[in-house]
């Protein structure tokens, strides 16, 4: 009779590790599912800021279309990628995939840049002035959002891997989420928007 007792105290205390295991995991990846949330806001308010860009810069850089094409090819390749990315936050795939695209982007809107430089009248442009405030101020909110992902990814992988997680975290369907980190180390800084 005792052992039988026994043996119901340990069902129960291993469902209840089990249970708060698999609920503390779960928040964790919603954290981090919110916080790919504000990832993906600042994503596509680039993505809607660089078509305005481009068309400002299109009138004094006719002679320059490859760059523009180059730019808005990108931008079109990472809002695909974003979007990817915002249907499963932390896949491994996925967020290497946006990762990459990201890359590309920031490197042709750093092409871009270059380009604009060598013309002084589109520097002065009220337009042009008012796309960089933007396009800075959304950059900024881009590096926020990401380093409060990685973090929110940092603490859920933490707890995926330790005791007693580590034992259930795989059977209950929780995977290792992947940080949103720029492959590149030269592609590591925000695009320059400077006019």
């Amino acid at each position: 009779m005792h052992t039988y007792v026994y043996f119901l105290i340990a069902i129960v205390v291993i469902a209840i590790f089990v249970i708060a295991t698999y609920n503390g995991l779960v928040g964790l990846r919603n954290r981090y599912k919110n916080a790919f949330a504000q990832i993906d806001v600042q994503l596509k308010r680039r993505y809607d800021l660089i078509p305005n860009l481009v068309e400002c810069v299109k009138g004094y850089m006719s002679h320059e279309r490859e760059t523009l094409e180059a730019v808005v090819k990108a931008r079109n390749i990472a809002a695909t990628a974003a979007s990817g990315a915002a249907a499963n936050p932390g896949d491994p795939d996925r967020m290497n995939q946006l990762a990459n695209a990201e890359g590309a982007l920031k490197g042709a809107m750093s092409r871009l840049m270059v380009v604009v430089e060598k013309y002084p009248d589109l520097k002065a442009n009220q337009n042009m002035m008012s796309l960089q405030e933007e396009m800075t101020s959304t950059e900024n909110k881009i590096s926020f959002a990401r380093q409060a992902y990685n973090d929110a990814v940092t603490t859920y992988n933490t707890k995926r891997e330790v005791f007693p997680a580590v034992v259930f975290a795989g059977a209950l369907g929780f995977r290792e989420a992947q940080l949103f980190e720029i492959p590149d180390a030269t592609e590591r800084e925000a695009p320059k928007v400077k006019f």
